[in-house]
């Protein structure tokens, strides 16, 4: 692993932890040459996995385009990184232990909006109107209308 700070290419690892949530590895490592430490975290690489798209296009499944689409839906929202991170890790253990190697985006987007929902309303209708293509106000509203029907019925 090469320093962030100095560039070496030798460091040494100093402690490392298994999460017990998470598929990741946590290392603290400390540089012999400027004596600086950091932190790294090694995870599975689940690359070889590929995103089957609407249209039928096909690409590599991206952890970090999925995180960006979390962050933006749950923007100003009482939802720690660590949450978002557990999501993604959960919907990573699901695509990695099925052994597929291709997964729909569909599929995807339908684990996405049932974390979401769970997690907190307002990130989930963020997300759900984009991703489900709303049109209209109408179709905004149908969606509400659901989902409050869903949480009044919990009452």
């Amino acid at each position: 692993m090469k320093c962030p700070y100095c560039g070496c290419k030798e460091t040494k690892v100093t402690d490392s932890r298994e999460s017990n949530e998470e598929p990741v590895t946590r290392r603290r490592r400390e540089c012999p040459k400027c004596k600086k430490r950091f932190t790294t975290y090694e995870r599975l690489e689940t690359s070889n996995v590929i995103v089957v798209k609407k249209d039928g296009r096909r690409e590599q499944f991206d952890r970090e385009k999925l995180r960006r689409g979390l962050l933006r839906a749950c923007e100003k929202r009482p939802i720690s990184s660590d949450k978002i991170d557990s999501v993604i890790s959960d919907m990573e253990s699901d695509i990695t232990s099925s052994g597929k190697t291709e997964v729909a985006s569909r599929l995807l987007g339908e684990k996405v909006m049932s974390a979401l929902k769970k997690l907190d309303k307002v990130a989930y209708i963020r997300f759900a109107s984009v991703y489900r293509e709303f049109t209209d106000l109408e179709t905004f509203q149908e969606e509400l209308k659901t989902l409050l029907k869903k949480q009044r019925g919990k009452r």
